[in-house]
C-alpha cells in the first residue's frame, strides 16, 4: 500500500511506518548517484554470471530491485533523469521530453559552440536539494556525457554541473557559471579523446562467453556489424564519434574522480552528492540493439570500470561512509525487423506524415498556420488560441486526426488528453504512465501508443521511448550501511528510489513527491 504524505511546512512526512533511526557513527561523507542510461533491468539478469567487477558487487552487496519501472509514458533520458532524481513524474517535475527538457538559448556553453542548456524547465526539487536543506555545506558535483543527464541529476542546483561538448572536452554553460574551473581546463588540457584514435574495440572475454551471434545485419545499419570494431584514426574525428564507444564511459568516469579530488568531495564533516550518468550503453544499444554482443560486451566493460572506479573512490576517503544508488533512465525495444524475424509477430515502422499533412492543408485554408497543430515524437501540441482565433472547433480538428491515426498499421491507440480524466488508470497501465507524463497546464491534446515493438520513422537504430515495459523496466540498486542487501522481486517504481534514499540517510523529503519510501530495503546491512 502506496503511504499518505502529509505536506506541513514544506517538507513531506510519511504518515504510515516508523522513521528510520540514524546512524551516526556511520553517517555517509559521499552519496554517490549512478545513472546508466539505457539499462535494461534484464541486462544485469542476463549476464550476472558474468558482472566480476562494480555492477557484480553492487547487486551482490546492496538492496536489489530489478522490477522497478519507470512509471511514465515518454521513456526518455530527460524525463527519466529527472523522475529518478526528484521522486515525481514529468507531470509534475515539468520534463516531458528531450527535445523540452534542458535546451536553452538564453544561455551558452563555455568554451564550445553546442546548444545552450540549462534547467529552466524543470519544476521542483531534487534529492540533493532536500540533503542541502539539511545540510547547507552540502556540495554536488555533477557529470555525464549528456546535458540533460549531468543537469536533471540535480535538477535546478547550480552546482558542480558539466557534460561532454562536441568538441571532445567537458564543458558547462553560463546557467552555471562564467569560466570553467582551473581543473577542468586541465582535463580538457590532456586531450583523451584525441589520443583514443584508432583504438580498437575487442571483445573482454573469450568468444564462447558470448551466445549472441557477431554477424546480424540489422545492428548498425549493416555496416560494421562485427568485432573488432576499429575507432577513427583521425584525432579530431575520433573525439566527436567517441559517443557512442565503451570509452565515453571511461572517459566520465576520470573526469569524476578529477573534480571529486580537486573540490574534495566526501572528505567530511557533512554529507556531499557526485551523480555520474554513463550514456556509452545508450549509444552502443541505439546502433547494435539489446540482443547484440556488442550490447553484451559494453555491460561487462561497465562493469569492470565501475569497480575501478569504486575502488579509486575508496582511495580518496572512507569507503565505508559512501552511499551509492545505481538505476536508469530507460531500457530499449529490439529492431523490429529482428525481432518480427525471432518471433512471427508484426514490428515495423510508423509515419504519420501523411494523416498530419492532410489535416494542416484543411487548417490552412482557414487560416490556421502549421505551426498551430504540430507533432512532437509522440504528442500532438496545439496553439488552442490560433484555433480561437480562426473560429475552428478545436475538438472536431483533433477527433478527426485521432481517428485517422488509429488507423494507420502499427498505432494501437490515440488517445485524446481530456478523456484520461476519467480513464481507469489502476488497469490500464498505459494510460496510468501517459497520465504522469503530462502536466496539466500544456497544450498536449493527443498521445499516440504504437502496438508493441513497433517503432517511429524509417529506422536504422534501436530504439525506445514507448509506454511499454521493455522501454520502463530499469533496475534500482541502494548499496551502503542504511540499505538491507538482497534481491526484492517486489514492483516498484523510479520515482521510488529518492524517498527511499532520503530514508535511509535521514534525509527529510521537501514537497510533494510521487514515490514512496521501500522500506523493506531499510534496516542497514546484514549477512547474506
Amino acid at each position: 500500500m502506496r503511504p499518505v504524505y502529509l505536506v506541513t511546512a514544506g517538507a513531506v512526512l510519511l504518515a504510515c511506518g516508523p522513521r528510520v533511526a540514524p546512524h551516526p557513527e556511520r553517517a555517509p561523507t559521499l552519496v554517490v548517484l549512478v545513472t546508466v542510461d539505457q539499462l535494461r533491468s534484464d541486462y544485469l539478469t542476463r549476464f550476472e554470471s558474468q558482472l566480476t567487477g562494480g555492477l557484480g558487487r553492487l547487486l551482490r552487496g546492496g538492496a536489489w530491485f530489478p522490477n522497478a519501472f519507470q512509471d511514465h509514458a515518454n521513456t526518455e533520458t530527460a524525463p527519466g533523469h529527472a523522475a529518478v532524481w526528484s521522486g515525481r513524474y514529468p507531470r509534475r517535475n515539468g520534463i516531458v521530453s528531450n527535445d523540452r527538457g534542458v535546451p536553452d538559448t538564453t544561455v551558452r556553453l563555455l568554451e564550445s559552440d553546442g546548444p545552450g542548456a540549462s534547467p529552466v524547465r524543470f519544476r521542483g526539487e531534487t534529492f540533493f536539494d532536500w540533503l542541502r536543506a539539511r545540510d547547507p555545506g552540502a556540495r554536488a558535483l555533477s557529470v555525464s556525457r549528456k546535458d540533460r543527464g549531468a543537469i536533471l541529476s540535480v535538477g535546478r542546483a547550480r552546482e558542480s554541473v558539466y557534460w561532454f561538448a562536441p568538441e571532445g572536452r567537458f564543458t558547462t554553460s553560463t546557467y552555471y557559471a562564467d569560466a570553467l574551473p582551473r581543473w577542468v581546463r586541465a582535463f580538457n588540457a590532456r586531450r583523451l579523446p584525441e589520443r583514443m584514435a584508432g583504438r580498437v574495440w575487442d571483445l573482454l572475454l573469450p568468444d564462447s562467453a558470448y551466445a549472441e551471434p557477431d554477424s546480424v545485419p540489422f545492428e548498425f545499419g549493416g555496416r560494421e556489424v562485427q568485432f573488432p570494431h576499429v575507432l577513427s584514426p583521425d584525432s579530431a574525428l575520433a573525439a566527436r564519434a567517441l559517443l557512442d564507444w565503451p570509452w565515453m564511459d571511461e572517459l566520465t568516469l576520470q573526469f569524476a574522480l578529477a573534480g571529486v579530488e580537486a573540490l574534495g568531495l566526501g572528505r567530511g564533516p557533512g554529507t556531499d552528492l557526485l551523480a555520474v550518468s554513463l550514456s556509452a550503453t545508450d549509444g552502443i544499444g541505439h546502433r547494435f540493439g539489446p540482443d547484440s554482443r556488442e550490447i553484451h560486451d559494453q555491460i561487462l566493460r561497465l562493469d569492470r570500470l565501475l569497480g575501478a572506479f569504486l575502488d579509486s573512490l575508496g582511495r580518496l576517503g572512507d569507503s565505508a561512509r559512501v552511499v551509492i544508488a545505481l538505476t536508469s533512465d530507460h531500457g530499449v525495444a529490439p529492431f523490429p525487423e529482428l525481432y518480427a524475424a525471432r518471433t512471427g509477430a508484426s514490428a515495423g515502422h510508423v509515419s504519420l506524415r501523411p494523416q498530419l499533412t492532410e489535416v494542416r492543408r484543411a487548417l490552412a485554408d482557414r487560416g490556421i498556420p502549421a505551426v498551430a497543430f504540430r507533432l512532437e515524437g509522440d504528442q500532438l501540441w496545439v496553439d488552442r488560441g490560433a484555433f480561437a482565433a480562426g473560429g475552428v472547433s478545436l475538438d472536431s480538428v483533433v477527433r478527426v486526426f485521432a481517428e485517422r491515426v488509429r488507423a494507420v498499421p502499427g498505432v494501437a491507440r490515440a488517445d485524446l488528453v481530456r478523456e484520461f480524466a476519467t480513464a481507469d488508470t489502476v488497469h490500464d497501465v498505459i494510460a496510468r504512465r501517459w497520465v504522469h507524463s503530462l502536466p496539466p497546464d500544456l497544450p498536449i491534446e493527443v498521445v499516440i501508443t504504437l502496438e508493441p515493438h513497433w517503432v517511429w520513422g524509417r529506422g536504422g537504430d534501436a530504439q525506445h521511448g514507448s509506454p511499454w515495459d521493455y522501454d520502463a523496466n530499469i533496475p534500482v540498486v541502494l548499496f551502503g550501511a542504511p540499505f538491507r542487501p538482497g534481491r526484492y522481486e517486489d514492483t516498484v517504481y523510479a520515482v521510488d528510489l529518492a524517498p527511499t534514499l532520503a530514508a535511509g540517510l535521514d534525509v527529510p523529503i521537501r514537497g510533494e513527491v510521487d514515490g514512496r519510501v521501500l522500506r523493506s530495503a531499510l534496516g542497514g546491512a546484514t549477512e547474506r
